[in-house]
């Protein structure tokens, strides 16, 4: 036992000098959390899409006693937007539920090519530390419709960090009296049942193709509509133009608490305390869904640094500083790291490219895919 607990101490010590003499080098600074040095990291956000995490992410870093800065990608993307109800969305990331189940991401919102794209660049940034790129499910779907390499080619998985749940609703008055009847609505005449939500590749449309599936509907059938801003998609819906929408739950809230609209199913695997909404497995719908947001290196990040960047996450994600701040903002803690997070990321990869080949994405990108206010002509 003396003599493991001594070969344990001295590789603690070799890979926190090995560490801090990488980051010195390149200017990096440290700080001390009581008596232990602890290693400095830039935290950089793929796009503004994922800066709220990026933010929060660096803030639960410093509380834990790491050096941590976080600084954003240019993107065209807001990071908020315009709600069903006429108010601020909180435009955030998100993330899967418990069971870490959402097999879908989007593409790029507003304007153009996939925003941050999936390349995670860097090694030791001088005057902040080592680089970790704060990216999500967007990233992963566009470089599957862009037809370039994915999250697992171009960067080194840390850590899975939080996410939000997805809602699909009806207007009020809705015939549809509940997810069932949506169901056999969308099976029977999938064509003339207008869906709204993201843009196409996004989240939302990703989710009605994953729910099409599962009940045996034609994907490239679907009639989805998307738009760059979720009011545009809330007024498609209450004008009667669209049957049904899916979104963000926390940006659909106020819409939900006012009557406007009615939630028929949440797309994570447990039930949200304070809705009384059934989840899509309670619907008899195999589907565990959500956006999820995660910490990536560099692609060629050694050994060791991953070994120090993936515990540095592992504290960061499971501390309360991190739970409180995912609950302020309304995301769900998702914790995953290391070789457990590489794999999941490779089924999520795939399931994604999945849905998008259903959807019909993957065969015509520039023909199907709307970066801007698409509204298919509707």
């Amino acid at each position: 036992m003396g003599d493991s607990r001594e070969k344990y101490m001295r590789r603690r010590r070799f890979l926190a000098c090995g560490l801090g003499a990488v980051a010195c080098v390149a200017g990096c600074g440290t700080e001390r959390a009581g008596n232990v040095l602890r290693t400095g990291f830039s935290i950089t956000t793929a796009g503004r899409r994922w800066a709220p995490v990026g933010k929060a992410f660096a803030g639960a870093a410093r509380s834990a006693g790491f050096a941590a800065a976080v600084s954003h990608a240019i993107s065209g993307t807001p990071a908020t937007g315009t709600g069903p109800t006429g108010g601020p969305t909180s435009g955030g990331p998100a993330g899967s539920g418990p069971s870490g189940g959402g097999p879908s991401g989007g593409g790029p919102t507003g304007g153009g090519p996939a925003e941050g794209g999936p390349t995670v660049g860097g090694g030791p940034v001088a005057g902040t530390g080592f680089a970790i790129t704060v990216s999500g499910l967007p990233a992963l779907a566009a470089a599957e419709l862009n037809n370039t390499q994915s999250l697992l080619d171009t960067a080194t998985p840390l850590a899975r960090l939080s996410g939000q749940i997805e809602v699909v609703v009806v207007p009020e008055r809705s015939p549809l009296r509940d997810f069932g009847d949506f169901a056999a609505r969308l099976l029977a005449s999938p064509q003339q049942t207008l869906l709204v939500g993201g843009p196409q590749g996004e989240p939302d449309h990703l989710l009605f193709g994953l729910i099409a599936r599962a009940i045996g509907a034609d994907g490239r059938r679907v009639d989805y509509s998307g738009y760059p801003r979720l009011g545009e998609a809330a007024s498609a819906l209450l004008s009667g133009k669209a049957v049904a929408a899916a979104g963000p739950l926390a940006d659909w809230r106020t819409a939900i608490g006012r009557g406007r609209v009615r939630a028929l199913a949440v797309s994570s695997a447990r039930p949200v305390p304070d809705l009384d909404v059934p989840t899509l497995l309670e619907c008899g719908v195999r589907v565990d869904f959500a956006d999820w947001t995660a910490a990536f290196g560099p692609e060629d990040m050694p050994a060791e640094s991953r070994e120090q960047a993936v515990r540095m996450c592992e504290e960061v994600i499971g501390s309360s500083a991190w739970e409180a701040a995912c609950l302020a903002a309304g995301w769900i803690p998702i914790p995953l790291a290391g070789d457990d997070f590489a794999r999941w990321l490779g089924t999520e990869i795939a399931r994604t490219r999945a849905v998008l080949r259903d959807l019909g994405l993957l065969d015509s990108t520039k023909a199907t895919t709307c970066w801007g206010s698409c509204g298919n002509g509707h």
